[in-house]
């Protein structure tokens, strides 16, 4: 069963966002962590064609002409200056997801795609997609008691509208 969580917990999951927990929920049995052990590039390969039918740029490949390069600054004559890389990005719904597999908690890659999220330029929608369980540890658990702590405490404030966590 595919889990996911819809912060802050004072708003409802926005049209656009369900329907990505939608794209997981329907390949469960291709990407559930539970029967597989995929890494996030064959995690997003496998959902990447449902995620285009919703109008998400997906990354092919490693390669840098495959990435999806989402601004951060602009320099001189409005020329990009710093971008990040996203795994999927929806320009229209300006929404970016991140797949996660391994590196999630253990080296608090959520925490990165929080921050470069954050500082992209006109992005008000992250989904952060994370193992339910990475080597006995309760990855999606983690994760959500994390902005379960980050909106609850009310000392940080984020420049998005909403993050989603997808647990598959």
């Amino acid at each position: 069963m595919i889990n996911w969580h819809f912060f802050p917990k004072s708003k409802k999951i926005p049209e656009h966002l369900f329907k990505v927990v939608g794209v997981f929920e329907n390949c469960e049995e291709l990407i559930s962590s539970e029967q597989h052990n995929y890494g996030s590039n064959e995690v997003l390969e496998k959902i990447s064609k449902s995620l285009e039918t919703l109008n998400y740029q997906v990354e092919k490949s490693k390669k840098s002409s495959d990435k999806i390069k989402v601004p951060v600054l602009f320099g001189l004559n409005g020329k990009l200056e710093q971008h990040f890389d996203a795994d999927g990005f929806n320009s229209d719904t300006k929404t970016v997801i991140e797949i996660e597999a391994g590196r999630a908690v253990t080296n608090y890659q959520f925490l990165k795609d929080l921050f470069q999220a954050c500082m992209m330029h006109e992005v008000d929608f992250l989904i952060i997609a994370v193992r339910k369980n990475y080597r006995s540890n309760p990855d999606f658990k983690n994760v959500n008691t994390f902005f379960d702590t980050l909106y609850a405490s009310g000392r940080l404030t984020l420049p998005l509208k909403g993050v989603l966590i997808i647990g598959y």
